[in-house]
């Protein structure tokens, strides 16, 4: 990967600046973009705008990470874009010492088709980091960061603050920028970068937050302090602390991309509507019943801390099994450590990526965390699943309702589980 803006700004150009074709809402942070994305989006076809949603990684298809309308782009419309783009894109390679890479070629598809569509507005979640993440092209109004914690750090730096130094990078003059609460470390250079280019910062737990939530079947139920007052009784089908927390965020952030604030607040039912419709495709996704299996793709300490969180507190299993599989450069250890309260057996496996973590080096790390007795080793997902299913179905009479398997780890491992589980 190499993080320079010179490629994608050349190929931008030689497109005639898609990207300026419409207003954007831009989000970086280190756990939460995706759902919060996913919010943003659902919100703002209730107030009758077209969106253009860019997200990643994908879970199936390519064509999810570019959305229009809250649908992935079609086949034959992603083909014509790429038809248009990859001429140009040849160019830039023969000009340039490094070659375009996947995801700037990605964000170029995006920006090119939402400008074709067109939309109202386009709501795109950076890639890594921020300050030289090809999506930071953008400028955009309004700019969204979600928490931040360790992550990605042999790109991006040792500390949350050397990381939000980064991240903080898309905030440009004159935006509005939607924070959600942050350690200290990485609220510094947030606030630094604001000042430094005249944004303006409405945080969560000052300007707007979570008033109340209460879990119901399905998801939960918050009240929420927004820029513009209070929204209660809004059904949010997420589960978790950390989704209420992305619902703040997501609607202060819609209410500044609106012109919402102290003296105008959003139609409540149409902020109802928008956050009942929204999905979240691998957060503590349900898939199966009788045993319930989950898909979570929590794959850092930070997102598991949450993931774990949730399960305590909105689920009453009797009995759990995890499928967990990583990738090599990520902190196994921590995760597995996070997990084994929760989790009475964990199944180890390898996900599809070639930067998987083998199964033999997962499962040493898992014994020492659970124990030998506690931990199999599956090679492949299939048999993961299978053997996890088997463990939870073990020794419990009569009814399945209270057992479960949680597959997690990784958005690979999510996305290999979703193929052979979803219809």
């Amino acid at each position: 990967m190499v993080f320079e803006l010179d490629r994608i700004e050349s190929l931008l150009d030689l497109l005639g600046s898609p990207q300026r074709a419409y207003p954007s809402i831009h989000l970086t942070g280190t756990n939460g973009k995706t759902s919060t994305a996913r919010m943003i989006d659902s919100l703002l076809r209730a107030f009758g705008l077209h969106t253009g949603r860019y997200t990643s990684p994908h879970l199936e298809t390519v064509r999810e990470r570019i959305s229009l309308d809250g649908e992935p782009v079609s086949e034959e419309r992603f083909v014509a874009t790429y038809r248009e783009v990859a001429p140009l894109a040849r160019l830039v390679d023969e000009r340039s010492a490094e070659p375009l890479t996947y995801f700037d070629m990605t964000t170029a598809l995006a920006f090119a088709t939402f400008a074709d569509a067109p939309v109202d507005v386009a709501v795109v979640e950076v890639g890594l980091g921020g300050a030289e993440d090809s999506t930071n092209v953008l400028q955009a109004g309004v700019a969204v960061i979600t928490p931040i914690g360790l992550d990605h750090t042999e790109w991006l730096g040792d500390t949350i603050e050397d990381i939000a130094l980064h991240k903080a990078g898309i905030i440009h003059s004159g935006a509005t920028v939607i924070s959600a609460a942050q350690e200290e470390e990485a609220a510094r250079p947030i606030l630094e970068r604001c000042a430094e280019v005249g944004a303006t910062i409405a945080r969560e737990g000052s300007e707007f937050g979570v008033l109340r939530r209460a879990v119901a079947v399905g998801g939960q139920v918050l009240t929420l302090q927004g820029l513009g007052g209070v929204y209660e009784e809004v059904f949010v089908p997420l589960h978790g602390a950390h989704q209420a927390q992305n619902a703040a965020v997501a609607l202060a952030a819609v209410e500044a991309f609106l012109g919402a604030g102290a003296r105008r607040q959003l139609d409540v039912e149409a902020v109802r509507e928008g956050f009942a419709a929204t999905s979240s495709p691998g957060r503590l996704e349900r898939v199966r019943s009788a045993p319930t299996i989950l898909l979570d793709g929590a794959h850092n300490p930070h997102g598991m801390a949450a993931t774990v969180t949730a399960l305590q507190e909105e689920f009453a299993f009797s009995k759990l099994v995890a499928v967990v599989g990583v990738l090599g450069d990520k902190d196994a250890a921590a995760l597995l450590e996070l997990l084994e309260p929760v989790v009475d057996q964990v199944v180890v496996t390898r996900n599809s990526s070639p930067r998987a973590m083998p199964a033999r080096e997962l499962a040493a790390l898992a014994a020492e965390v659970f124990g030998p007795e506690r931990v199999e080793v599956a090679e492949e997902m299939p048999d993961a699943i299978e053997a996890a299913v088997a463990l939870a179905e073990e020794d419990v009479p009569g009814e399945l309702s209270g057992v479960g398997v949680l597959i997690t780890g990784s958005v690979v491992t999510v996305a290999d589980a979703r193929r052979l589980l979803k219809r």
